[in-house]
C-alpha cells in the first residue's frame, strides 16, 4: 500500500469522524428534553451509539457507491477478476475492529447502567421482592437542596386501566403523579392484576410492574414540567388509556401540594378506560369477545386534569 492510497485512506476517515460525530450531537435533538439525571446518561449514550453507527453505515454505503461507480467492469467485458485468494492483513483488521467495536460500546453501556445502579448494588431480586434502583445515589446527594435528604417514598399502584399514587407521609392519594426537583424518590410498584409499564419518556426509565411482586425504583427528577406516565406493556383493551400526568416542581410548592390535597376530602379520581366504557355500554353494545371491564375510578385527594 503506498503513502498516497495510505493519506486518502486517512483523509475519507477524517470525513467519515467528522460527519459521525456531527449526527451523535445532532440525536440529543431526536429526543424530549431530559427531565431526570438517568435521562443525561442515557441520552450521552445513545449519542455515542448513533455516532458509531453513522461510522459504520456511510463506511459501508460509501464503499458499495465508491466500487459501483469506479470499480466495475467494462461493457462486454465477461472476465472473471484477479484470483486472490487469503489476505491475512485485511482477515485480520476487518476481525479487530468488530471485536475492539464490541468491547467499546459494551464499556461504555455497563458504566451508564453502573451509574445508574438499575440492577440495585448487590443483587437485583431478592427473596422474591425485585429491586431496580436507577440513579446514582451520589447524583442525588450532591444536590444542594436535597443533600442529606432520604428518598421521597410513593407507592404506585397499576390495575386495568388506572395508576394510582399514595403518599404514606401526608395519606394523601392520587391520580397525578407529583414529584420534589433535584430529590431522590422512591417508587413502590405494586399491580393487582395483570403486567402492567412504568414508564415516563421524558425520564428514560422504564419498569415492568409484575403482579405479586412489590418492586422498588429509584430516579431523580431535575427539570419542572408536566410530563406524562404511560403503561409501556400490552395490559389489555384499554391500555392505551393508562396514563397520567406527572409534575415535577420545587421542593416548597411540592410540599405546598401535599398539604393542600391532604385538606381535600375523597372523591372519584382520573379512570379515562372507566368512563369510555361505562359511555359505551359495557360488553352489552360491544361485538366480538367480552372484555376485561376496568377498574372503577379510585377515591383519591387530588384528581388532577
Amino acid at each position: 500500500m503506498n503513502l498516497r492510497l495510505i493519506l486518502k485512506l486517512a483523509a475519507v476517515a477524517g470525513i467519515l469522524t467528522a460527519i459521525s460525530l456531527w449526527m451523535g450531537q445532532v440525536a440529543y435533538s431526536w429526543l424530549p428534553p431530559p427531565a431526570s439525571a438517568e435521562a443525561v446518561l442515557v441520552d450521552g449514550l445513545f449519542s455515542l451509539m448513533t455516532a458509531i453507527g453513522t461510522f459504520i453505515f456511510c463506511g459501508v454505503v460509501g464503499t458499495v457507491i465508491y466500487s459501483a461507480l469506479f470499480q466495475r467492469a467494462g461493457k462486454y467485458d465477461e472476465s472473471d477478476g484477479p484470483p486472490i485468494e487469503g489476505n491475512l492483513t485485511l482477515e485480520v483488521v476487518w476481525t479487530a475492529i468488530p471485536i475492539v467495536l464490541v468491547i467499546w460500546i459494551a464499556a461504555a453501556s455497563y458504566r451508564v447502567y453502573d451509574q445508574m445502579s438499575i440492577l440495585g448494588p448487590m443483587e437485583h431480586i431478592h427473596m422474591g421482592m425485585g429491586e431496580a434502583i436507577a440513579a446514582p445515589m451520589d447524583m442525588a446527594q450532591g444536590m444542594p437542596e436535597t443533600a442529606g435528604l432520604e428518598p421521597e417514598a410513593i407507592e404506585v399502584h397499576a390495575r386495568q386501566w388506572v395508576w394510582e399514587f399514595y403518599y404514606p407521609e401526608a395519606n394523601v392519594t392520587s391520580t397525578e403523579l407529583h414529584l420534589p426537583k433535584d430529590r431522590r424518590i422512591k417508587l413502590a410498584l405494586t399491580s393487582e392484576d395483570v403486567l402492567h409499564g412504568f414508564y415516563i419518556p421524558a425520564f428514560r426509565v422504564k419498569q415492568d410492574v409484575i403482579p405479586g411482586r412489590d418492586i422498588d425504583f429509584e430516579f431523580t427528577p431535575i427539570l419542572e414540567g408536566k410530563y406524562r406516565l404511560r403503561d409501556s406493556q400490552y395490559s389489555g383493551t384499554y391500555f392505551a388509556a393508562m396514563q397520567a400526568d406527572v409534575v415535577v416542581e420545587s421542593p416548597d410548592a411540592y410540599q405546598q401540594w401535599l398539604a393542600t390535597a391532604a385538606k381535600s376530602p375523597l372523591k372519584p379520581g382520573l379512570n379515562p378506560s372507566y368512563d369510555e366504557y361505562q359511555r359505551t355500554g359495557g360488553d352489552d353494545h360491544r361485538p366480538g369477545w367480552k372484555t376485561v371491564p376496568p377498574a372503577p375510578a379510585p377515591m383519591v385527594n387530588y384528581v388532577g386534569s
